[in-house]
């Protein structure tokens, strides 16, 4: 904890620096992470320093607080981002003018979030399941569906 301090205690004296330099001008704080893992398979080790900065003063975000924060992140990175990623294969879109590309992340994530409000845990699956009939995903968005017909 002593470490952690003395970081947090050298970070707040580059603070001024900081909102000068780089103009920030609502920091309250600096910060940084570094964690190790280890990767079981191959045994390699890596080291991540994660830098930050926070408009929360001391006395609203203590270090411990601010040491979960890259949790959210990550959370938030597997829950949307990995989707995006490996789901509809984003990296290797060729949408790439003007406001496309940004339209088709948020009819994604328009996408996503209705397969998750629905109950999807499994986007992939979810997307297969609605793309077999037409009517689904606007019944999905709450688009009425003339029911269907009946041939003779």
């Amino acid at each position: 904890m002593r470490g952690l301090c003395l970081l947090l205690c050298l970070l707040r004296s580059r603070l001024r620096w900081i909102t000068r330099r780089h103009r920030f001008p609502g920091v309250a704080q600096v910060f940084r992470i570094t964690r190790q893992r280890t990767d079981h398979t191959t045994g390699k080790q890596e080291t991540h320093t994660w830098v930050g900065v926070t408009d929360l003063a001391a006395h609203q975000a203590r270090p411990a607080q601010i040491a979960v924060l890259p949790r959210g992140h990550w959370h938030i990175e597997n829950r949307l981002h990995w989707v995006r990623d490996v789901t509809y294969a984003e990296d290797r879109s060729q949408v790439r003018t003007g406001t496309a590309p940004r339209t088709m992340a948020t009819l994604r994530n328009l996408a996503i979030s209705a397969l998750r409000l629905a109950g999807a845990t499994n986007i992939a699956q979810a997307l297969r399941h609605t793309a077999r009939n037409a009517t689904r995903a606007l019944t999905l968005l709450g688009i009425p569906t003339p029911p269907a017909q009946t041939r003779l």
